[in-house]
C-alpha cells in the first residue's frame, strides 16, 4: 500500500494517520455522574490502550509515542498517574466534561515544516451531549502543546472526517450537512471552509453513520483511509446486522469513488461486528473502524463479537509494518465512543 504521490498543491496539510505522531492526546475517564458504574471498568480499558499506544520496551522507554493525557480533578490525576507510571504518560490536569479528544481536541495540521492546530466550535454533537468544558478543550491543548492556533468559528468535529494526507476526505451528509451543527452553511460553503483550514481539497461524500450513533454518523465509525488511494470499510455480518444497508451502501459508494488527484479508490472491507446489544436490549454503535493508527501499533476496539478475530486480522494485513492488537471497548462505549473517538494525534515535523 505505498505510493508515491506527491501531496495535493497547498499550504496546509493534514496528514494521514499512519504518518509519523509526536504524541497523542487523550482524556482519563474523570467524572463519576458520567460513568456511573463503568467508571473504573472504563478506566482499565483505556489504561490499556494506552499502554499499548506507548509500546514500552522492557527497559521502560516508549517505542511507540509519547501520551498527553487529560484528568480532571485531585481523584482523576492519582487515578491516572497510578494506572499509567509504567507508560511513562505525561498527565495534565484539565477541566473538560468528558473523554472525546478527536472532536473536542484541535486538529493538527502540517504547514511547510510547521505544525498548527486547527480549533473549531464545540455544540455537544448538535446540542445533545453540553457538558462543562469541553468547548475549551481545543484552545487549552492548542496552548499546551506549544502549536500555534487557528480558531474557527464555525463547528466540527475531529471524527466527521478522515484525511489521507494528500487532500482528500471522507465524511458523510448527516452529520457535516446535519442542521444541528451549522444550519446557515450549505455544502459549498463547507467544502470550502475545509480547503482553506485544512487543506483537503476533494470530499468523498458518504450517506448515513452506523444506528444509534449519536454523532450523527460520524465517518471514523464506518470507513476509513489507511493510505493514500486505499480505505477500508465493514462488511455486514449477520442476517440481523442493524446496519446491512447502509454499509452496503457505503461499499458501492466507495467502489466509485475518485480521490484529489483522480484516481479511483482501493476498498478493503473487514467484518462488521454485526449487532450488539446493551443491557436493555438497545443496539450499539460498534465499529471494526474506530481502531487508532498509532506508530508501532494498531489498536483494534472489541465487543464480544463472533467477528472480533476476523476484524483484528484483516485490520492487521492493512499495516504489516506495525503490531495489530485488539482490546475490549465494552465500557468504554457505554459512553458513546470508543479507542478512535478518544484519541488525537499530534503529528511529527
Amino acid at each position: 500500500m505505498s505510493n508515491t504521490s506527491k501531496p495535493f498543491s497547498n499550504a496546509i496539510v493534514q496528514p494521514g494517520e499512519w504518518e509519523p505522531h509526536s504524541a497523542v492526546w487523550s482524556a482519563w475517564p474523570s467524572h463519576a455522574d458520567l460513568w456511573l458504574e463503568d467508571l473504573e471498568p472504563a478506566r482499565a480499558q483505556v489504561a490499556a490502550l494506552f499502554r499499548a499506544i506507548a509500546d514500552v520496551d522492557g527497559a521502560g522507554k516508549p517505542r511507540g509515542e509519547t501520551l498527553k493525557i487529560l484528568a480532571c480533578g485531585d481523584e482523576a490525576v492519582a487515578s491516572a498517574r497510578a494506572a499509567l507510571a509504567s507508560a511513562g504518560a505525561d498527565i495534565i490536569p484539565a477541566t473538560f466534561g468528558d473523554i472525546w479528544l478527536r472532536d473536542t481536541a484541535p486538529i493538527f495540521v502540517r504547514k511547510g515544516r510547521d505544525l498548527g492546530a486547527v480549533c473549531f466550535k464545540f455544540n455537544g454533537w448538535g446540542g445533545k451531549y453540553v457538558l462543562d468544558g469541553d468547548d475549551g478543550v481545543a484552545a487549552f491543548v492548542a496552548k499546551t502543546s506549544n502549536v500555534p492556533a487557528t480558531t474557527n468559528a464555525w463547528v466540527l468535529e475531529g471524527g466527521s472526517i478522515d484525511s489521507d494526507g494528500l487532500g482528500t476526505c471522507l465524511t458523510t451528509r448527516q452529520c457535516l450537512l446535519n442542521e444541528n451543527r451549522n444550519p446557515t452553511l450549505t455544502q459549498a460553503d463547507i467544502e470550502q471552509r475545509l480547503r482553506d483550514g485544512l487543506g483537503l481539497h476533494k470530499l468523498i461524500w458518504l450517506g448515513d453513520g452506523l444506528a444509534n450513533d449519536h454523532t450523527d454518523g460520524h465517518v471514523d465509525n464506518i470507513a476509513r483511509f489507511i493510505a493514500p488511494g486505499v480505505v477500508m470499510c465493514m462488511e455486514p455480518s449477520g442476517s440481523d446486522d442493524p446496519n446491512r444497508d447502509a454499509l452496503k451502501t457505503i461499499i458501492a459508494d466507495l467502489k466509485v469513488a475518485t480521490d484529489v488527484n483522480g484516481r479511483k479508490l482501493e476498498v478493503v472491507t473487514v467484518p462488521s461486528p454485526g449487532r450488539i446489544e446493551d443491557e436493555d436490549g438497545e443496539i450499539i454503535p460498534a465499529s471494526s473502524m474506530n481502531f487508532y493508527i498509532g506508530n508501532t501499533t494498531v489498536v483494534v476496539p472489541l465487543y464480544g463479537a463472533a467477528t472480533d478475530d476476523a476484524a483484528v486480522s484483516a485490520i492487521a494485513k492493512a499495516f504489516p509494518g506495525r503490531k495489530t492488537i485488539g482490546l475490549p471497548a465494552g465500557h468504554v462505549i457505554t459512553g458513546g465512543g470508543s479507542f478512535h473517538c478518544i484519541t488525537q494525534q499530534q503529528p511529527r515535523v
